[in-house]
């Protein structure tokens, strides 16, 4: 095996994630709806992990544990996408619809920079499983079980509050209703936070490797990113505008995040 550089891993994961995300843009052009992106971004983190598992030097059972972590979280959350995108191809997210509306004339070549910027976004949040994947140490330590089993727990969590939620739009009973069951009762993104939870495991998983507490990026990125831009914030105003005064009620009686009791005030 070459012994490649993290920077030439790092270079042969940008390459492959621009040219998928450039392929997702010809076909959200020709189907108007920029939502598929989401599905490939997703997909995109075990295209990274496969390009590490065979190229990098690190240490193979801890390459295998971290490739197979990233590979199957990755593939779980873009089929959960996929499966809820391609139910309505031809009609496209408000929030990317809002945005398509705004860039106006200029959409489509804006789309296709946002679409690279997606494809950077995951090479820079792969900062952890670049430092993992290049140690070469035979010998897993306390951080790394500590990492694999917060892995684990955030995996199911996340697939328990998706699974939830798709059962509850499922009922056709329940339609104008705010999902507020399992562990929606208790938070109104639980599953925003057990994803945030992944990436916080594979930060501690980082920590058994030299540079380690670099992968605290990954975890802070995501988290801003869930707490201020397109995650919480865009999902509330789409349920406020969809069914205001139900989830009004919603909110004054659940955590905004964590999926804990809400406090009284």
């Amino acid at each position: 095996m070459d012994n490649y550089s993290v920077w030439q891993l790092a270079l042969f994961s940008l390459i492959a994630c621009c040219v998928i995300m450039a392929l997702v843009w010809v076909w959200s052009y020709r189907i108007k709806n920029a939502g598929v992106v989401d599905i490939f971004w997703s997909y995109n983190f075990p295209v990274i992990a496969i390009i590490l598992f065979l190229l990098a030097p690190g240490f193979e059972l801890r390459k295998q544990l971290i490739c197979g972590m990233v590979f199957l979280a990755g593939l779980r959350l873009g089929t959960h996408l996929a499966i809820r995108i391609t139910k309505h191809l031809r009609e496209e997210e408000p929030r990317y619809a809002h945005i398509r509306k705004e860039w106006g004339a200029n959409a489509e070549p804006k789309m296709f920079g946002f679409f690279q910027m997606q494809a950077a976004s995951n090479v820079l949040l792969a900062i952890p499983f670049f430092i993992i994947a290049m140690n070469t140490e035979p010998q897993l330590s306390v951080f790394e079980y500590a990492g694999l089993v917060l892995w684990a727990v955030s995996v199911i969590g996340e697939a328990v509050a998706d699974k939830q939620l798709a059962n509850f739009k499922k009922d056709t009973a329940n339609k104008g209703k705010v999902c507020d069951t399992g562990l929606w009762h208790y938070s109104r993104h639980p599953n925003y936070f057990f994803e945030w939870l992944i990436w916080v495991s594979y930060f501690v998983f980082a920590l058994g490797s030299p540079y380690g507490y670099l992968a605290i990026v990954s975890p802070a990125i995501i988290l801003y990113l869930l707490l201020k831009v397109t995650g919480i914030p865009t999902s509330e105003q789409q349920s406020l505008r969809s069914k205001p005064e139900a989830y009004k009620k919603y909110q004054a009686t659940t955590s905004v995040f964590v999926p804990w009791p809400k406090a009284k005030t």
